[in-house]
């Protein structure tokens, strides 16, 4: 399990996880699309899935100012890298 701090405008490059991926948003909203989906806004206690071939579009704080936190709950395997940088 991880726990992500976007600041205001924060987000992540694109990325994927080798891991199915269930993100609950703690406060603020965050933005978050990946490929061949829909972009969608969540907010404080609505999840997000992502599965161990999805590659991570979107990423980020839906405020330009107020933070955004949420945790991700990773099933991976033991070794797996938490994140994986996609070109």
């Amino acid at each position: 399990m991880i726990s992500v701090v976007y600041e205001g405008g924060g987000s992540s490059p694109i990325h994927k996880h080798d891991a199915n991926a269930f993100v609950y948003v703690l406060e603020g909203s965050i933005v978050m699309q990946v490929k061949g989906e829909k972009e969608v806004t969540l907010k404080p206690g609505e999840t997000f899935y992502e599965s161990p071939s999805d590659i991570h579009l979107i990423s980020r704080n839906a405020s330009k100012t107020e933070p955004a936190k949420f945790i991700v709950v990773l099933l991976k395997k033991k070794d797996a890298p938490v994140v994986m940088p996609v070109e």
